[in-house]
């Protein structure tokens, strides 16, 4: 941000969004983000129709029907090669980052979206059901990739008062791309024997549009600047991202964040677990991504349809009430988006893990009575929508929001690798396991999400500060007192040339 002279006084310029960077955020969460939301849910619809593929074309292979059990495999495989994916991408998150840059490894990331659309799309054609598990896979890298990438990306775009909302669009995108796939997963779209295929190929369409249009967006002018040294390429970035020519102060901004980290060095995710400096900059956001996935999310779309049925509502008109679930996900995400930065990152997430944590403990009561209480379905279906807006406002979207702005620039890539390790892990472990809870415990199972979440949200209230507004020094500093340590900077060694005063108020930033 700039500073400029009215009637004496310095005046703050606020951030404002430009074309420039709406169109960056718009290119980069359609092309990627949206991915993630959109594989999620696409093999739902259709899995009747590909179960009966994956048996005829076994049939047609060795004349005899596939037995129950290894069918179950398959699917399995299907269901859960995704977020294994996901997983390995997180891990390839800091090497790419740092070697190709945010946009750069947006760019290459779209070879895992391309090539997966065009295997799973020729599936039937080929015959082989292998292809398609192959590519959940790969199509799962993309996921994990862009699920760290982009927020970061936008995280170094956006200036510090836009930061919190332009974080939550990568959520959006991802609440999108549920919702699309739930629209045309519907049977008479393309949810059925013909048209499953094409379902599934449809993926490869944002990011080929992401290839073809982000590369003429500036790359994060904090990457060009404290990590390549490019100044002068750094400085037409944010010229074009702020929409004004006067962009000394914010590039002096990052000129002490680079020399804050210049003892630091690039730092390993092996550096970052030892790093005394982020310790509980790094509990904090595995806390927050375990307690985002392992809140029950997934469980709740699991028995949402079983809810649904049992309210009255038919079985073909189930699809359309689940679409209406997404739309109601997408339009609150869209509120966090407004109300982020009044609010706060730290209150939308004690509300939505609180609301989580209610309706989890209500759900589980409503469920035990739904078969004597004849009203009691009704409160179940209030349960699941209370849940999908509690989690819409702060579990989903603020953790990659939080993980963005913890964390300086050397230290960010790893941060991300192991924010998205624990987010994909837990994803993966919540599908592994929940069929097991759901069969011992039954309704009872949402208990321990309730518990997930009241552990997660107690952890945010005594632990993690309010972040809105605040330079990614001033967040590191906030940290610095619960880490016991101390963070000096030398401005007199920075080599930007600026005025005695704006060097002066530059340093009062990291002044507590």
């Amino acid at each position: 941000m700039v500073e400029y002279k009215k009637e004496g006084k310095p005046v703050e310029r606020r951030g404002r969004l430009t074309v420039v960077l709406g169109l960056a955020t718009f290119i980069s969460t359609f092309g990627s983000s949206f991915q993630y939301g959109y594989n999620v849910a696409v093999i739902n619809s259709p899995s009747e129709f590909m179960q009966q593929f994956y048996n005829t074309t076994y049939m047609e292979r060795y004349n005899s029907p596939m037995e129950e059990d290894f069918l179950t495999l398959l699917w399995s495989l299907s269901v859960s090669m995704f977020p294994l994916g996901g997983f390995f991408g997180s891990i390839m998150v800091a090497p790419l980052v740092n070697k190709l840059g945010r946009k750069g490894t947006l760019l290459f990331n779209n070879i895992f979206a391309i090539v997966p659309a065009v295997m799973m799309g020729v599936s039937e054609i080929a015959k082989t059901y292998e292809i398609i598990i192959v590519a959940r896979f790969i199509v799962g890298i993309c996921a994990g990739l862009s699920s760290n990438v982009v927020p970061m990306y936008l995280g170094e775009l956006a200036p510090k008062n836009l930061r919190g909302a332009l974080g939550i669009v990568p959520q959006l995108f991802i609440t999108i791309g549920i919702l699309s796939a739930q629209v045309l997963g519907i049977r008479h779209i393309l949810g059925n024997s013909t048209g499953w295929t094409l379902l599934l190929g449809l993926t490869g369409i944002p990011a080929v549009i992401e290839l073809l249009l982000l590369p003429f967006f500036p790359e994060s002018p904090r990457y060009m600047l404290i990590q390549k040294g490019d100044e002068k390429t750094a400085k037409k970035a944010l010229q074009r991202l702020r929409g004004w020519e006067d962009v000394d102060t914010e590039l002096l901004e990052m000129r002490l964040e680079e020399q804050s980290e210049k003892a630091e060095g690039r730092l390993t995710v092996l550096n970052l677990l030892s790093q005394r400096s982020l310790r509980w900059q790094l509990i904090s956001i595995i806390v927050m991504n375990m307690g985002q996935q392992l809140s029950g999310v997934n469980a709740i779309y699991y028995y949402a349809d079983s809810i649904y049925g049992s309210a009255g509502v038919r079985e073909n008109d189930i699809q359309y009430v689940t679409v209406g679930t997404g739309a109601v996900n997408v339009f609150m995400t869209i509120a966090a988006v407004f109300i982020v930065e009044a609010s706060g990152r730290r209150l939308l997430l004690l509300c939505g893990f609180g609301i989580c944590c209610v309706a989890c403990v209500v759900l589980t009561i409503a469920l035990n009575f739904q078969d004597t209480v004849t009203w009691m379905p009704y409160v179940s279906i209030a349960c699941v929508i209370i849940y999908v807006i509690g989690h819409a406002i702060g579990p989903s979207p603020i953790p990659y929001v939080v993980a963005t702005e913890m964390f300086r620039q050397t230290a960010r890539p790893a941060a991300f690798m192991v924010a998205g390790s624990v987010h994909w892990l837990s994803n993966f472990t919540v599908g592994l396991v929940f069929p097991f809870l759901e069969r011992g415990l039954g309704p009872y199972s949402f208990i321990i999400f309730s518990f997930i979440c009241l552990v997660t949200l107690i952890y945010i209230w005594i632990v993690v500060p309010e972040t809105k507004n605040k330079t990614f020094l001033e967040i590191c500093q906030m940290f610095a007192k619960r880490n016991k340590v101390e963070i000096k900077l030398d401005a007199g060694d920075l080599p930007l040339k600026e005025s005695k005063e704006s060097l002066e108020d530059a340093v009062k930033v990291t002044a507590f």
